[in-house]
């Protein structure tokens, strides 16, 4: 079994195609809700043509309801009032159904971001529910709580802020070159160039920054262990002494976390100017060419007028951009780290055909039982016994001879390596999982309490439970009048892992 961390390492090979297939995998978990995402594409739509309007309109404005006429060798403006109020009532009416339609957007797409947020979540947990314990003996609590809460929350921003901004842009890019190539095709194109240009650096800081965004993530989720283990052997730490050594060690995790992220963030800081740049060369370009087509009479004011407006609409996308394509490699990996739990598959798979006995007696018995954790090293070898219902079984022996992991086989915690283990001449593996283990009650050598009642706690395996039954379990746990002196008896917090209870 190897760890999560274990498992990041090759990942970072991966280029573009992977990383497409990642996030087309990704984006499957909104297709339930493919209503709300074709409303969203019509308001992007809808919201990428009302900003294209409004530069059209604004030419139209210019060069039909403002002329320029020579009289008498003097320059004279006739301004047609009516016209004017028409532009003026298109663009302001542009600009409100522009800006209906982007809350219609961005309401929606957080709507299915947080839903498919949600469901990754429930999907993850879900998971770990069905692995084994072999699974959670090689996997790292940090790691995990990493991948379900901020892996989750980097592909929610991305289907949220990034898939939408990113479908914006595009639709908007396609209309502006459009009509800017109806316009006039050869400033259309010069200007055009440099946008590809801004694409292509964009894909190269996309490159760059996907090994930096997986270290930064892995990072992240290092530091969850070094902390959740801290917190969970406080008692020790200070026993010992050892708080200066446990503080060295989550600053080195943390110092790498912090060198990791001020890489990311001096790529970023270099292309965001990279890309004001090339934008200001688009515009002056564009007042250098225009302008003198103007003068030569091939373009109107109000095309030029319209040429700089549609830069200045594509400004914020454009430098978006560049935001959006380093969310797809973050996006990649958070969703590859995701998927790594999703597909693991459990070592104890349910059997469909299984069927339980109709009046379990509790016969067990190991027939040449054979365990190992590591094939390399056997735990148990050639084990046999029986026990047989109303017998008292007691299993002698060192420490980490093989004790608890006998236990653990009966309700098929773990699987046998070889030899067969029965319940009532049933092989475990042909006994529903879920009936196997309703008839094994087990008392862990470390007994575990959640942050909950002491009612809430006994009840735990079985929550319908009554509380006549419940205080029969406490009884024979001979925990009842331990719990009756309580000032709120059964209904006592528990903190957690039982903090508020001596022992």
């Amino acid at each position: 079994m190897t760890s999560l961390s274990s498992q990041v390492e090759p990942q970072r090979r991966y280029q573009l195609p992977i990383s497409i297939l990642i996030l087309g995998r990704v984006l499957r978990f909104a297709l339930p809700y493919w209503k709300g995402l074709t409303v969203t594409a019509a308001a992007i739509l809808a919201a990428a043509g009302f900003a294209i309007a409004t530069p059209v309109l604004l030419r139209w404005a210019i060069d039909i309801a403002i002329s320029t006429n020579i009289v008498n060798g003097e320059t004279v403006i006739e301004i047609t009032g009516w016209l004017v109020l028409v532009a003026g009532l298109a663009l302001v009416g542009a600009a409100v159904l522009r800006g209906t339609s982007m809350f219609v957007q961005r309401y929606l797409a957080e709507w299915v971001g947080q839903t498919v947020a949600y469901d990754l979540r429930n999907a993850i947990y879900q998971r770990l529910q069905t692995l084994s314990f072999r699974y959670h003996d090689g996997a790292e609590t940090g790691q995990i709580m990493v991948r379900a809460t901020q892996d989750v929350e980097v592909v929610r921003m991305f289907i949220n802020f990034g898939g939408v901004q990113l479908t914006f842009t595009l639709v908007l890019g396609v209309g502006t070159l459009v009509i800017m190539l109806l316009i006039n095709w050869p400033l259309a194109l010069m200007v055009w160039g440099i946008m590809i240009l801004i694409a292509a650096r964009s894909a190269f800081v996309a490159r760059r920054l996907r090994p930096i965004w997986n270290d930064v993530q892995e990072s992240q989720a290092q530091l969850g262990t070094v902390l959740q283990e801290a917190l969970s052997g406080i008692r020790v730490v200070k026993a010992f002494g050892r708080s200066e050594f446990e503080g060295q060690k989550f600053g080195r995790a943390a110092g790498w976390l912090q060198q990791r992220s001020y890489d990311a963030s001096m790529v970023q800081a270099v292309n965001m100017p990279l890309m004001t740049m090339l934008g200001a060369a688009a515009i002056v370009l564009t007042i250098w060419y225009g302008g003198r087509e103007v003068v030569n009479g091939n373009f109107t004011v109000g095309e030029l007028t319209m040429f700089l407006m549609f830069l200045t609409v594509l400004q914020m996308p454009i430098r978006g951009l560049g935001w959006m394509v380093m969310m797809v490699p973050r996006a990649a990996t958070a969703g590859m780290r995701i998927f790594e739990i999703l597909d693991q598959e459990s070592e104890v798979q349910d059997n469909p055909a299984a069927v339980a006995p109709e009046r379990p007696q509790g016969h067990i018995k190991f027939d040449q039982v054979g365990f190992a954790y590591d094939p390399r090293s056997p735990v148990l070898g050639n084990i046999d016994f029986e026990a047989k219902p109303g017998e008292l079984i007691a299993l002698l022996g060192l420490t980490g001879s093989g004790k608890t992991t006998v236990v653990n086989l009966i309700p098929r915690f773990y699987d046998v390596s070889t030899g067969h283990v029965t319940f009532d001449d049933q092989d475990v593996r042909d006994w529903p999982l879920e009936a196997l283990r309703q008839q094994v009650a087990i008392v862990q050598q470390e007994v575990f309490l959640f942050a909950a009642t002491l009612k809430e706690n006994i009840a735990y395996g079985r929550p319908d439970a009554t509380d006549e039954e419940i205080e029969a379990a406490a009884k024979l746990a001979r925990i009842h009048h331990f719990i009756n002196r309580l000032p709120e008896q059964y209904d006592t917090w528990v903190g957690e892992r039982g903090a508020n209870f001596s022992g």
